[in-house]
């Protein structure tokens, strides 16, 4: 397969992907402070699972607490997002390779 056909490929994936989101959805379990409470029992049974969805706005890490529904509507579009960033990285070595073959 030519760079040329797969530059190709690459944007027309890109143009189909959508919406994107970008940052990470994370599954997290918790202790509270409450004494007595199970979290802190020996073995503890910790709180949750709670899914959380953390990305970079204004540069400051920005972290939400998601209910199962949402997490499962923004899992999808994470999802693209990082398809998104590896398609770009491709686009680039492609780039970086075709140069290489003009300066050689």
């Amino acid at each position: 397969m030519g760079k040329d056909q797969r530059r190709q490929e690459i944007l027309a994936e890109i143009a189909g992907l959508g919406v994107v989101l970008p940052g990470s959805l994370v599954e997290r379990s918790t202790r509270c402070q409450r004494t007595g409470c199970h979290c802190r029992a020996d073995p503890p049974r910790l709180h949750g699972p709670y899914t959380t969805w953390m990305h970079q706005q204004g540069g400051h890490q920005v972290t939400k607490t998601l209910s199962a529904e949402q997490a499962e509507r923004l899992r999808p579009l994470v999802a693209a997002d990082r398809r998104l960033r590896e398609l770009v990285h491709e686009l680039e070595a492609l780039a970086l390779s075709e140069l290489a073959d003009l300066l050689a």
